[in-house]
């Protein structure tokens, strides 16, 4: 046999669906229907999606820091404000065109990630968290203070597009597809990372970061990698963001405590430590959010309009999900419509669908890391020792 014919029997074969497992199969389809998105709803519709397209690429940011080591981030917003505004600045100060400021912008969050990071990650569970939060407090409060660079409360001038032409459907499908390449590239990035050598170091680094340190690798160094990684997703979502007709570089967009909450509350509903969670929750949860604030419908014990509420309805909804789904969506999709394939092709179903076991728990995981961070607390506090 030729090596033509075997590199194209090859080719079809990576191409064959049917080599895939029915999850992928599903991500596959998923993809398709966001690339045709356009084509198929309204115009309005197609830039709500971009808007939750970036959401989703800060929820994903998230997911590979604190989903898979462990380490829950409470500002991840720093990272999106250092992006999008570092590259802001750099075009509306200096006149540097977007395909310039963003890269240049990538790096800056990288260095301020790490700045904050590489200090941040001696620390364990709360400790760690706290130093998050703090950070784009202080940041905001920069902001404020030197108005006259920053813009203060009320954020910068929208900065040059990336993509503009005269007929503005046709600026909002262009940033559309700008966003679904960005989305791809970085859910693809992040998929090969996380499933590599490196990615189950840092699911290790969470179940036992002890027994991953005695076992000869170094903790830290990892876990600066994720945190670096995670700082240059956010940033350059963060950058491209504010050079779409979607996004500007205004605390209310980048930087409230509003946005690192629903950062976390999309990548725990998806799914902590699964990437593709946080992106399939991250869509979700935006459009629904977008979609509340149209509906005219008027509560009749309430006398108020669902779009005056939608931030109560959204809340409500979410609390709901994350109660009845405490391992996210996706593990939940993935077990069930495993079991359900069983049950359809006549095979013994065990409890778990005769598959295999899911993984621990991840809130579970770090929850009980929790527990011990703070117990070493109060035996501090209290004169003990650890």
């Amino acid at each position: 046999m030729s090596a033509d014919a075997t590199a194209t029997r090859g080719l079809t074969g990576w191409l064959d669906p049917r080599r895939y497992g029915i999850r992928h199969q599903v991500g596959a389809v998923g993809l398709v229907l966001l690339a045709f998105a356009p084509y198929l709803v309204p115009t309005v519709w197609v830039r709500n999606l971009t808007i939750a397209l970036f959401f989703a690429m800060f929820a994903m940011s998230w997911d590979v820091v604190s989903g898979y080591t462990g380490q829950i981030s409470f500002g991840h917003a720093f990272f999106f404000a250092i992006g999008g505004y570092s590259s802001a600045l750099l075009n509306l100060e200096l006149g540097l065109p977007p395909v310039v400021t963003v890269p240049i912008a990538v790096v800056v969050t990288v260095v301020a990630g790490l700045l904050v990071g590489v200090p941040a990650l001696r620390l364990r569970g709360p400790y760690f968290s706290l130093v998050t939060l703090v950070a784009p407090t202080i940041l905001l409060n920069v902001f404020i203070l030197f108005s006259g660079t920053f813009g203060g409360e009320l954020g910068l001038d929208s900065p040059a597009p990336i993509l503009s032409f005269d007929d503005l459907v046709v600026t909002l499908v262009a940033n559309y597809y700008l966003a679904f390449a960005l989305f791809v590239g970085i859910l693809a990035v992040l998929l090969a990372v996380t499933r590599s050598d490196a990615g189950a170091v840092f699911t290790a680094i969470r179940e036992d970061e002890d027994a991953v340190a005695a076992s000869g690798l170094n903790p830290a160094k990892f876990k600066v990698f994720a945190f670096a990684l995670s700082a240059a997703v956010g940033g350059l979502a963060g950058a491209v963001f504010v050079h779409t007709p979607v996004g500007n570089p205004n605390p209310s967009q980048l930087l409230a405590l509003t946005v690192s909450i629903e950062v976390i509350i999309a990548a725990i509903l998806g799914g902590m430590g699964t990437i593709v969670g946080a992106a399939v929750a991250g869509i979700f949860l935006r459009l629904f959010q977008l979609y509340l604030g149209t509906v005219e419908y008027v509560v009749p014990v309430l006398d108020t309009a669902v779009a005056d509420v939608d931030l109560l309805l959204f809340s409500l909804v979410t609390l709901v999900l994350l109660f009845a789904l405490p391992g996210g969506i996706v593990r939940w999709a993935v077990h069930g419509g495993g079991t359900a394939l069983d049950n359809i092709r006549g095979r013994d179903a065990a409890t778990d669908g005769g598959r295999d076991p899911p993984d621990r728990d991840v809130l579970d995981a770090v929850q009980e890391r929790w527990r011990e961070d703070v117990a070493d607390l109060q035996a501090r506090v209290g004169g003990g020792r650890r």
